[in-house]
């Protein structure tokens, strides 16, 4: 089987596994946990020959690299995952499915990057709580249109 010619990202080297684990995360609509990652991977290739051990050492790796984010969602412990694609999204967390539905306006976009570096807004949490703000991160919580349905 030919391989698709995908560009990967420079600074590590591209095993099958960690081209496999690219391209669930490259295509995933919201961020996914290693067992999910695996799942994914076993539904498109079910004789794959490598545990989901090497998928968080994978996972390890990328983050390493900055390719990953790694986040963990209020009132679940378990480790998501998204591709680093460089884009500001914010995520809508449903209480009931768990679903992540992803928010692409920000309330805090009107911030610009010298606010962020403790100047306008952000200068009174800089002096407070000697504190600089880098970069933020924002998860809303309620339920989507299904479960809201549902509760009704």
């Amino acid at each position: 089987m030919a391989e698709n010619r995908q560009s990967y990202p420079e600074g590590i080297k591209w095993t099958k596994q960690r081209k496999d684990v690219f391209h669930i995360l490259n295509n995933a609509t919201e961020p996914m946990s290693a067992a999910q990652i695996y799942a994914q991977i076993l539904k498109n290739e079910p004789d794959v020959n490598y545990a989901v051990s090497t998928i968080y050492r994978i996972l390890a790796a990328f983050e390493e690299q900055g390719f990953v984010e790694k986040t963990t969602f209020m009132g679940d412990d378990t480790v998501m995952y998204e591709w680093n694609k460089h884009e500001h999204t914010h995520y809508a967390v449903c209480l009931n499915c768990h679903k992540k539905v992803p928010v692409h306006v920000c309330p805090l976009e009107h911030f610009d990057h010298h606010d962020m570096m403790g100047r306008g807004p952000w200068a009174e949490i800089a002096k407070s709580d000697d504190f600089v703000v880098t970069a933020h991160k924002l998860e809303l919580y309620g339920y989507c249109k299904e479960c809201e349905k549902i509760r009704k």
